[in-house]
């Protein structure tokens, strides 16, 4: 019988997750001229640096007194594109399997198989996932009119928009709506379950301001039911703070409540787990399974911290053991960004 892996894309790395230390893994597998592969659930490079505080400061990154973590991750993604990645968003690896040649065959949830001579799982805490709204009904309604975080927005021009959420998210996709010169919606709807916010106090100030100048709404209240005209969402039914009900005009729903981390497959690829993360080899950074590596917050080891710039050291040295288990016959000499012409040839700055 054919072997099916043949016609997946073969790689000499896999780097499971895109997140800050993902993206360093990235640039020092690119470094030792490994060819990599990047898959990660969200649809775009950050992990939790985006999707969770992307304009909060950082303060512990070598070399930079403060950035967002929006910047931290363009500066990742600045630094990581000359050595020509291959990125796979929005799509969660749903298979790992170790195959007699030393390799491994991966499928992901998007259908797409890859076989790979090193894994690295660089997935922080597991896949994130939107935390979805628990209404009956609403299934046939998400990517219509019912939208998550991380799914691109339908047109809100003239409609009647409401959104969920009480974080800078939020509140900045309610005065994005708001107070756009053109194509603005119908309506406006903020809601959260009370009037307190996980926000930037310029962002509520400025919340507060669109509301009393009537360009949007805010309504304490949490959401109880859909109301249709046949497959169309018309009315969003909440349970308002004060006791009452109330049926708001509703064509678009947006629920930013912030993603919820899953292990998720990663518990089913037989790799010792504790306390839901995987063992490592301080070495290496080699899982029990050699060949697999896991760097950043999925790991554990005596003395651990759960830090970005931890994350770093642990992909330079995984990086450096994978290019020794692909390429044995190569001297492990360590070469300088300072001085090496390879590495500058590698980067494109070669004189």
């Amino acid at each position: 019988m054919p072997d099916r892996t043949d016609a997946a894309i073969a790689t000499d790395a896999l780097v499971i997750g895109a997140g800050p230390v993902g993206l360093f893994q990235v640039f020092q597998l690119g470094l030792l001229e490994l060819s990599c592969h990047v898959i990660d659930s969200l649809p775009a490079a950050g992990g939790q640096c985006i999707e969770l505080y992307p304009d909060k400061p950082i303060y512990d990154i070598p070399a930079l007194p403060r950035c967002t973590g929006r910047e931290l991750v363009d500066r990742l993604l600045e630094q990581v594109a000359p050595l020509v990645p291959t990125f796979h968003l929005s799509q969660r690896v749903d298979t790992l399997e170790a195959r007699p040649d030393g390799r491994f065959a991966v499928g992901t949830s998007g259908g797409l198989r890859l076989v790979a001579r090193t894994v690295f799982i660089a997935g922080g805490v597991g896949s994130f996932e939107p935390r979805r709204l628990p209404i009956d009904g609403i299934e046939p309604l998400i990517g219509q009119q019912v939208f998550h975080s991380g799914e691109p927005l339908a047109s809100t021009a003239a409609r009647h928009v409401v959104i969920l959420g009480e974080d800078e998210a939020a509140l900045h996709c309610a005065l994005q709506l708001a107070l756009a010169s053109t194509d603005r919606p119908a309506s406006v709807t903020l809601m959260h379950r009370r009037d307190s916010f996980r926000a930037e106090a310029d962002t509520i100030e400025r919340m507060r301001a669109a509301c009393a100048a009537g360009r949007m709404r805010f309504v304490a209240a949490q959401a109880s039911a859909l109301e249709c005209a046949g497959d169309t969402l018309t009315h969003l039914v909440v349970n308002l703070a004060d006791g009452g009900t109330e049926a708001l005009r509703a064509d678009v729903v947006v629920v930013l409540w912030g993603l919820s981390p899953k292990l998720g497959p990663i518990a089913d690829w037989g790799l010792p787990l504790e306390r839901k993360q995987l063992v490592v080899n301080t070495e290496t950074f080699e899982t029990s399974v050699p060949g697999i590596f896991a760097v950043g917050d999925v790991n554990t080891y005596p003395g651990k911290k759960k830090l970005i710039v931890c994350g770093f050291h642990e992909a330079t040295l995984a990086a450096h053991a994978a290019a020794a288990r692909v390429h044995p016959d190569r001297p492990g000499q360590l070469q300088y960004t300072t001085t090496s012409a390879r590495v500058h040839r590698l980067l494109g700055v070669a004189s």
